[in-house]
């Protein structure tokens, strides 16, 4: 009778052993497999990491896309490179469900932003973990942006796997090589494939969380724009004893023009700037009131004295398109300055757009301000000539990799079940309408036909674009978790 008994119940263990496992959620199963491979991730990611992926070196950036193709084929997706000369590939990967009824799709970025080697702690390719505050970051060019979130999707994969709990939807992966350039060629790319591309959502994975720590769900990006001003003054430098007074300085010229542009709560006074902008809707509104207000804490945290936006806070200013001067140069400074009126005076001027603003239109209205003080435009080099014959020139070149603002509904089924699932796996969640940085949302959803929606998992203090970019570990784990959430979506 007990031999009986225990064949039974070795027969019961057997056939409700499967079922008891995938009862585990997808979140649970991410955290216990990071909990149980962490040295191993650590070193998995920095191998990755270590790939140089600056745009001025495609050998690495073909190294990374190769580097992503063999991943994703070793985990037995399909996967390809989507090519066009002259860009980075495309990664492509999909995982067809039997049955399913809807397709998702991934998108991150696996290029990065130029570094100055100097300035790092470590070198910006060698993946170092350094304790700070009490918790371990990796240190690396990309590790929060973005290659991060690219290594969360390939491991929350394998940790579903571990688990075997099945995909119950269409999985699409789109990692592209050159956002940092601005996507010139993305939406070429992906409308030559439209059909490998399309998808109910895409899941934008880049970006920071809300600088609370919390998990954040953003619906839309700011669009961006730039332009670079050059001014004039002699045509070689000058010994500002014997000129000075006499012959006009650019570089004053320039701060003065400038310092035109905003007024001294950072208020942009160029005519028309903020005409155009689309009201946030009333859902969009109850999402910014229960936002936390993490101003103070910024302040402190990055030696402020003061702030732009006549007392708004950052969330609101982010509603607003913006003007940034990226950087200024004329002559020199330190132990390289000379006494000299310099000969010209340049300018990187940075547009960030709202949803009611046109790249095109904001530009012309920038050139159109500097117009109005009494400046010549041209788009090249100006010629004797040109120079000797008005009073001041300025030549204005507008980029063209430029793009406007989107913004997704909150009310759409589809967004309600991405919050779902990210909720899931972090629990409260903050929503926002707009995210301060840019990402060419509009090029995906008209070339994918579909909508977009942002879910970061980057720590907003991991220095992004800058020198010692970093990525807290935990923000990792918090992240595969997040990922294994939205890839058991229906």
């Amino acid at each position: 009778m007990m031999k009986r008994q225990t064949i039974c119940l070795l027969f019961l263990s057997i056939c409700s052993g499967p079922a008891l496992f995938a009862q585990v959620s997808p979140p649970e199963a991410a955290k216990r497999y990071a909990a149980a491979h962490r040295l191993e991730l650590v070193r998995q990611f920095s191998e990755f990491l270590s790939i140089p992926n600056v745009a001025a070196d495609p050998a690495n950036l073909q190294r990374n896309a190769n580097f992503l193709l063999d991943a994703l084929r070793s985990r037995g997706v399909d996967a390809r490179l989507l090519t066009l000369t002259g860009a980075p590939p495309v990664v492509f990967g999909q995982i067809m469900t039997p049955g399913a009824q809807h397709t998702i799709v991934f998108y991150a970025h696996y290029d990065g932003q130029p570094v100055t080697p100097s300035e790092w702690a470590i070198p910006p390719f060698e993946p170092a973990v350094r304790a700070v505050d009490g918790e371990d970051r990796i240190f690396a060019r990309s590790a929060g942006d973005d290659k991060a979130a690219i290594f969360a999707q390939l491991t929350a994969l394998d940790a579903l796997k571990a688990s075997a709990i099945a995909l119950r939807a269409n999985i699409r992966f789109v990692w592209e090589g050159e956002e940092e350039a601005g996507s010139p060629h993305l939406e070429q790319i992906l409308e030559a494939n439209r059909d490998l591309v399309h998808g109910d959502i895409w899941l934008v994975c880049d970006g920071p969380v809300d600088q609370s720590g919390k998990q954040t769900v953003v619906f839309g990006a700011r669009g961006d724009a730039h332009l670079e001003i050059t001014v004039y003054g002699p045509h070689h430098g000058l010994h500002s004893g014997h000129y000075g007074n006499w012959a006009p300085n650019p570089a004053m010229m320039l701060a003065q023009l400038l310092a035109s542009m905003k007024d001294e709560n950072g208020h942009v006074l160029i005519p028309h700037f903020y005409d155009g902008i689309a009201a946030l809707s009333a859902a969009e509104k109850q999402a910014l009131a229960r936002a936390p207000v993490n101003d103070k804490m910024l302040k402190d945290a990055f030696w402020l004295g003061h702030t732009d936006g006549s007392g708004a806070h950052l969330l609101e200013l982010i509603n607003q398109p913006s003007l940034n001067i990226n950087g200024l140069s004329s002559a020199q400074t330190g132990p390289h300055a000379a006494n000299v009126i310099p000969p010209t005076a340049v300018a990187d001027l940075d547009l960030r757009l709202v949803v009611g603003n046109d790249w095109k239109v904001q530009q012309q209205r920038v050139i159109d301000y500097v117009r109005g003080r009494r400046y010549f435009i041209v788009d090249h080099d100006p010629s004797k000539q040109e120079l000797t014959s008005h009073p001041r020139v300025a030549k204005i070149v507008s980029d063209p990799a430029s793009y406007n603002a989107v913004r997704t509904p909150m009310e759409l089924p589809i967004a309600k079940e991405v919050i779902a699932a990210v909720s899931s796996a972090r629990g409260e969640v903050v929503l926002l309408s707009t995210m301060g940085g840019s990402v060419p949302l509009g090029a995906m959803e008209r070339a994918a036909q579909t909508r977009t929606i942002t879910v970061p998992i980057a720590n907003y203090d991991d220095n992004q674009h800058a020198a010692n970019e970093n990525l807290r570990l935990q923000s990792l784990w918090n992240g595969i978790e997040t990922m294994a959430a939205l890839l058991d979506m229906r």
